[in-house]
């Protein structure tokens, strides 16, 4: 009569599960950040923006990465960074580039950094975390290996955690939502090991700045991915043009 104890159990697990939303790019990082959310037993919801970047590659990425985690939702917001400018994201006539060294890579802020392009991103997914009433919003960002980018580091989340508390409903009612970061001092080839734990598929992931059938193999992005899968033991699945090893 009635419902069974393990029925019951999982009823109420599913009833009082975390809601987290996952910022997901489509890339290495925020698929991983995906699996470990979902490792924690969260109801996941991903979140994919489409800010006029250079290529709809990792839009796709995205989709077929939420699809094989079986997200309970993947929402794509749409805006259009293209107005603001000043990166070689957004701007096709700013040359993205290629085969720079490590020393080149970790020497200041790269033109691929989009202004305050984090900033707009955790505030749509602060926005709509609190609308569907996520208790997380979950970024991929990772502060170690050498990519230069000011929104990417440990102090930017810990006050963005402040403005969530200071600027929400929830916040101000005292149950503001979580800012959570879990690769953020992981390495590369650390964020690669623990997404193979955790299946990560990679061949679906994508990471290169310049779209196209294959990745580049060349530019910043590319290249990190193909150190990080190198120092993990690991060979990346992805079709590249050229795999480069100035890194």
């Amino acid at each position: 009569m009635g419902v069974g104890l393990n029925a019951f159990l999982r009823l109420r697990t599913i009833v009082t599960s975390t809601q987290a939303v996952v910022l997901l790019s489509g890339g290495l990082d925020s698929s991983t950040a995906l699996a470990m959310t979902l490792k924690e037993g969260r109801d996941v919801h991903t979140l994919t923006i489409d800010y006029g970047q250079r290529h709809a590659k990792e839009l796709e990425a995205a989709r077929k990465v939420a699809k094989h985690f079986r997200a309970s939702s993947h929402k794509v917001l749409t805006i259009d960074l293209r107005e603001v400018g000043g990166s070689a994201l957004t701007d096709a006539k700013v040359e993205v580039p290629q085969q720079r060294t490590l020393e080149e890579i970790s020497g200041g802020i790269p033109v691929t950094y989009v202004p305050a392009r984090n900033t707009i991103f955790l505030g749509l997914a602060l926005g709509y975390a609190e609308s569907m009433g996520a208790d997380e919003i979950v970024v991929g960002a990772n502060a170690v290996d050498y990519s230069g980018y000011p929104d990417c580091r440990p102090e930017f989340y810990r006050a963005f955690q402040e403005v969530a508390r200071l600027g929400t409903k929830r916040g101000v009612e005292g149950r503001p939502i979580r800012v959570m970061t879990p690769l953020i001092s992981m390495s590369k080839a650390d964020i690669v090991r623990k997404g193979e734990e955790l299946g990560v598929p990679w061949k679906l992931t994508w990471s290169c700045y310049l779209g196209g059938e294959r990745a580049c193999g060349a530019c910043d992005s590319c290249q990190l991915r193909l150190k990080g899968f190198r120092e993990a033991g690991l060979r990346d699945p992805l079709p590249y043009r050229r795999r480069a090893q100035t890194l």
